[in-house]
């Protein structure tokens, strides 16, 4: 469905994206994952045309991306980082206002649909304005899905939204991969991508090291993680297959203050990159 082939976006001498070749198949869902800086906002804004890449080529359902290409735009949906609501608007008027933009002629079943969908009824009347943070990152996924996309791309859809509010929106991601839409998440909280996503890109410094599935990724590492304080007091970590051979190793090691627990995806990260995904 998307297919990435030698992609560079360089600002002066700084490359933002390094030479990324990447494929991912319909009804995928990805996470692409890394530290403030990493790339994966520029990333995205060339996959929805707002960046041209520097050299390499974006293709979307077979099809070369571009700014002007209007028949691969028809088959995304974007929710970007920053609120894209009119604040004036009402709930219900900015979703009028989208489904315009795609020229969507039974706008109206449309919208009452993916209101529904969304659990948005009661504030359908209600001024942007006035929602919380969780309630409008629900309506801007409203704007996104409006003319039923095959692509969704989102960067940071979760970002300062409170737990009960991330939860509701994993819900509603995990109905969306169920439907078969192909879905590219950007997020740096690390139990959103193992929660959601069926395959995990790691990026820093502008570059994809690594794309498996979380379970794959954490079985290579070390299923299970020895964190422990060293003579200098410096957090160190070991990995181990099983949790019997990280007990073995400090076993007879005094005066040691360690924890073994369960590896997660940001060990993985922090053991490729030596620093913790923020």
């Amino acid at each position: 469905m998307i297919k990435i082939d030698s992609v560079s976006k360089r600002f002066g001498d700084f490359y933002a994206v390094n030479n990324v070749s990447l494929d991912i198949e319909k009804g995928e869902f990805l996470g692409l994952l890394g530290p403030n800086g990493a790339g994966k906002t520029t990333l995205i804004k060339m996959f929805i045309g707002l960046l041209k890449p520097t050299t390499g080529i974006i293709y979307i359902d077979n099809k070369k991306m571009s700014r002007n290409n209007m028949e691969v735009k028809k088959k995304i949906g974007i929710v970007p980082q920053h609120t894209n609501l009119d604040k004036e608007l009402t709930v219900y008027e900015n979703l009028i206002f989208a489904a315009k933009l795609f020229k969507i002629k039974d706008y109206k079943k449309r919208i009452e649909d993916i209101i529904s969908f969304m659990e948005l009824e009661g504030y359908k009347h209600k001024k942007s304005m006035n929602l919380s943070g969780g309630t409008q990152r629900r309506v801007m996924i409203a704007k996104a899905l409006i003319h039923n996309p095959e692509i969704i791309f989102l960067d940071e859809p979760t970002v300062g939204i409170d737990l009960n509010g991330r939860r509701k929106i994993w819900d509603i991601l995990k109905t969306m991969q169920t439907m078969g839409k192909t879905i590219l998440l950007t997020t740096h909280y690390i139990e959103e991508a193992d929660y959601l996503c069926n395959q995990v890109c790691l990026i820093n410094e502008g570059k994809i090291f690594k794309k498996s599935t979380p379970k794959i990724l954490k079985e290579e590492l070390g299923i299970y993680t020895l964190e422990y304080f060293d003579k200098e007091m410096k957090t160190k970590y070991l990995y181990f297959k099983d949790k019997d051979s990280g007990e073995n190793y400090v076993r007879g090691i005094e005066n040691i203050s360690y924890t073994i627990r369960k590896t997660t995806l940001e060990d993985v990260f922090y053991n490729f990159t030596n620093r913790k995904v923020e």
